[in-house]
């Protein structure tokens, strides 16, 4: 018994004095010392050691200007193991990250199992020799036994970086991102994107849309984002292209941001009037991320990009009027010395759909339009824009999900007569949304529904005179156009009757 007592004893006051020397040379012994002490130490243990170690710095070889970005990969898979094993940890706020990140502490080391295999991450700091960088270095060492050298170079370090990538684009903070102008220099010193952080709160929970309609766009996402290797298989690059159209304030933007939000995706807004060139374009394109939105909004009218293929059609004065403020308007910017943007239909086309849109995987492009017609046939091509989603105006069962949102109802006695305006009068959902938002803190639902009644008998109304003037304009055009005809006819008469006059009169 005293034996083992004095054992136990003897071993506390070794791992004591050991602990303290080791606090001292940490603490006391200079960077460099401890470098050249530790490789040496290392140097010999290899000698009768099976172990492998590969070395992972925090910087790339280049100047160490560079951040590595196997080390931000690794970091990031191993911040869900440090936290359940490592004794020290380090937490950081990440600007790119949405929470807060844990993190090995500096000469701490932590354990993974791989198919059965034991391996060793370490973290270390070192400091530089040139005293114009004193600066702290980091790099992750990696040890294993030799005998399972070929897996772990090749299976496992496959697996880390596939699941620190993943990691990284959960954690990440989501980015909403405009292109920067080409005239703008300063601007393109940070890249041709900018980006804020995007926390639009929209969700498909609250987007005011058909329920069946919405749970079809839900189920064709997760399909997309699951077709990597379908994609493949058929040969197609891994992108799916939605068309969203219907008239003003029936919720393309918020349906993009419900997607958004659904995916985890970033947004890239593309102006198409601040790129220079169809070249611009393509390298704007290239400097998207995967997993991201890239987003054209209202496409027609962007660019003159309808007018590339018009086809002969008889116009009446209407159209013929806008067409010259068109041209007057192009002539305007000429003389103000503002430039236009040269993208074409057909450079368009190939950003998105031609040879470059295979650089970067998992993507998705929207347009939205008001206009269906006015797009050109090739822009919106089954193949090109995959999916056309008409976002149409406020009927019941959209009515019924604002109502939830606004009103935190499900029913009322006004329902009944709501259903019957909405199904016969054509209202935005922003209008009907702006109704049933509360003015005061007075208003209750009653009030809001009530004025939505209101709102909806008016608007019912007053499209009923907009009809009858749309039919006697039309009547009027009409009209113009059949006198117009027939005094071109009587002048191509007169016109006849006059050459055959003359006719007559060289015969005599």
């Amino acid at each position: 018994m005293f034996e083992a007592g004095g054992l136990f004893g003897f071993t506390g006051t070794t791992m004591a004095s050991l602990m303290f020397f080791w606090s001292v040379y940490r603490q006391f012994v200079p960077y460099q010392i401890r470098d050249y002490l530790e490789k040496c130490f290392y140097k010999m243990f290899g000698l009768v050691s099976n172990s492998v170690h590969i070395k992972f710095t925090e910087y790339t070889e280049d100047k160490g200007l560079k951040k590595s970005q196997a080390y931000d990969l690794i970091r990031n898979y191993l911040s869900s193991k440090s936290t359940a094993r490592a004794q020290r940890l380090k937490a950081n706020e990440s600007k790119n990250s949405k929470s807060l990140v844990l993190s090995l502490d500096n000469h701490e080391a932590v354990e993974d199992v791989f198919q059965g295999v034991k391996v060793v991450w370490s973290l270390s700091v070192w400091k530089s020799n040139d005293q114009a960088d004193s600066s702290e270095k980091r790099y992750l060492t990696l040890s294993f036994h030799n005998r399972y050298r070929e897996m772990i170079t090749t299976t496992y370090l496959d697996h880390v970086l596939r699941e620190g990538k993943e990691i990284g684009l959960k954690n990440r903070e989501r980015k909403l991102y405009t292109n920067n102008s080409s005239q703008d220099y300063s601007a393109w010193r940070e890249g041709r994107w900018s980006n804020v952080p995007f926390d639009h709160p929209a969700t498909f929970e609250t987007l005011a849309m058909d329920l069946e309609k919405k749970e079809g766009m839900k189920k064709d996402l997760i399909k997309f984002t699951k077709g990597k290797d379908y994609y493949r298989k058929v040969g197609k690059p891994w992108k799916r292209g939605y068309l969203l159209f219907g008239p003003p304030g029936t919720g393309k933007s918020t349906m993009i941001s419900a997607m958004a939000n659904f995916l985890e995706y970033d947004v890239y807004d593309l102006e198409l009037t601040t790129v220079k060139d169809n070249s611009e374009l393509k390298k704007l394109m290239l400097d998207t991320k995967g997993k991201s939105i890239v987003v054209i909004e209202d496409i027609d009218c962007s660019l003159d990009l309808t007018g590339q293929r018009k086809k002969k059609k008889e116009e009446d004065e209407d159209e013929e009027e806008e067409e010259k403020k068109k041209e007057a308007e192009k002539l305007l910017k000429r003389e103000r010395g503002e430039r236009e943007s040269k993208v074409t239909l057909s450079g368009l086309l190939n950003a998105i759909d031609g040879l470059w849109s295979a650089c970067s995987g998992e993507k998705i492009i929207v347009f939205t339009t008001n206009y269906l017609d006015k797009l050109d046939p090739a822009l919106i091509r089954r193949g090109r824009m995959d999916n056309h989603i008409e976002m149409s105006y406020c009927r019941f069962e959209a009515f019924k999900v604002l109502a939830k949102n606004y009103l935190e109802i499900e029913s009322h006695d006004l329902f009944g007569e709501i259903k019957r305006l909405v199904e016969e009068t054509d209202m935005s959902p922003a209008d009907v949304a702006e109704n049933l938002m509360p003015k005061s803190d007075e208003d209750d639902a009653d009030i809001c529904l009530t004025r939505l009644v209101k709102s909806l008998e008016e608007e019912k109304e007053k499209a009923k005179k907009l009809a009858e003037e749309e039919k006697m304009k039309k009547a009027a055009r009409d009209a113009r156009r059949i006198k117009k005809k027939a005094e071109e006819e009587h002048k191509k008469k007169n016109k006849v009757e006059e050459n055959g006059d003359v006719s007559h009169d060289n015969g005599k």
